[in-house]
């Protein structure tokens, strides 16, 4: 499959190409962690990858049409939800995933850098979003169960449920210095489910 015969960022491709893409994309998150969105360079990521320069300016046309791949990528490798049957232990599950992966490092300082580049970066901004929209679509059926089983009541927003219990934690990741716990993320888990059952997010079609 040639690369010129697609848009930038939208190939799925397999074999040697995607063992390119998968190199390609592994150099660029490992360069916007180090250095952040604004010191990204195809040619350096090209190096890192030891892949050619002609290869990724074919492939991606531009950093941002690389970033926006590397958020698909990370959304497709995303773990998938884990389903306990009851809605604290659903939602102690993603705020634990979200913990694990905001105090990585690398990963931390990878989402910062995507979301400082989202504010001022239009296509950046569009890919942060459906990464985001992805993940939250994975977790709202854990919602919707718990409505189901009456542990919450009828009409609740159940994207805005799992959108409460990761608020906190990136708002901890961008506004503190301090490591992000187990115990943060159970927090905020204990939180949004309190929240939730007291009708808080409810849709405004079905308030009292």
């Amino acid at each position: 499959m040639e690369f010129e015969d697609a848009d930038p960022g939208t190939l799925r491709p397999g074999g040697r190409t995607a063992r390119v893409r998968a190199a390609v994309l592994r150099a660029a998150g490992d360069a916007m962690a180090e250095r952040g969105f604004a010191h990204l360079d195809l040619a350096d990521i090209a190096r890192r990858a030891e892949v050619g320069k002609t290869t990724v300016y074919r492939r991606w046309g531009s950093v941002t049409g690389l970033v926006a791949d590397l958020l698909t990528d990370m959304a497709e490798q995303s773990l998938p939800r884990t389903e306990t049957g009851e809605l604290l232990g659903d939602l102690k599950a993603n705020a634990g995933l979200v913990q694990r992966t905001l105090a990585d490092p690398r990963q931390g300082a990878l989402f910062k850098a995507v979301i400082a580049a989202a504010t001022c970066d239009a296509k950046t901004a569009e890919a942060l979003h459906r990464f985001y929209e992805v993940r939250v679509e994975e977790w709202a059926p854990c919602v919707q169960q718990a409505v189901n089983r009456g542990e919450l009541p009828e009409g609740t927003d159940t994207h805005q449920v799992i959108r409460a219990v990761s608020a906190p934690l990136y708002y901890h990741l961008l506004t503190t210095g301090a490591p992000l716990s187990e115990a943060a993320a159970d927090q905020a888990a204990e939180a949004a489910a309190a929240a939730a059952r007291a009708g808080a997010y409810l849709r405004a079609t079905a308030r009292p």
